[in-house]
């Protein structure tokens, strides 16, 4: 691991402080943390800040869950995030994706035209840094500006973190 969890001695109150959006008291340590976030720990103030936007993303996001699931799982298999897609299969399958459903997200492909708009969505913001008027409006028969925005940041969001915790050298727990 690039960037190994910051030991648990190097952790003090500023450090714990950073990790109150996302975890409860008693998981803000290197253990608690997980393999994702304790390489965090290094940066209080980084960490502090992209939690906040992230868990925004995660909980508090206008998308539907089950969208802001695709969306991530595409997200993290183009750029190749192990961690990520195996963290978000879980939350998928929650969120009602079926098996088919997230086989479809790796390869692109969606049974429902609505998804495939999202994955397409998902790759074009990827590829180009922006949607095409068609694709916006594609996505406006379903989601509404708030929605969208969410779609947008939660693209960039995870590209963010897909980078970080590969650089970071964080691979999968299995």
């Amino acid at each position: 691991m690039r960037l190994p969890p910051l030991p648990a001695e190097r952790w003090d109150d500023r450090t714990r402080d950073a990790f109150k959006a996302l975890l409860p008291r008693a998981r803000r340590n290197p253990e608690g943390a997980g393999p994702a976030m304790a390489p965090l720990a290094w940066h209080p103030d980084l960490t502090e800040k992209f939690l906040g936007f992230s868990v925004h993303l995660l909980f508090t996001s206008t998308l539907p869950p089950r969208i802001r699931e695709l969306v991530i799982l595409r997200v993290a298999h183009r750029r190749n995030c192990a961690y990520e897609v195996e963290h978000h299969t879980g939350f998928a399958t929650e969120a009602g994706l079926s098996a088919e459903d997230i086989a479809g997200v790796i390869d692109g492909t969606a049974a429902d035209e609505f998804d495939q708009l999202v994955l397409n969505a998902v790759d074009e913001l990827d590829e180009k840094s922006e949607l095409c008027d068609e694709t916006w409006a594609a996505l406006g028969e379903r989601l509404d500006e708030k929605q969208r925005m969410d779609l947008v940041f939660t693209v960039g969001g995870y590209i963010t973190l897909s980078i970080a915790l590969n650089t970071f050298g964080v691979r999968s727990e299995h």
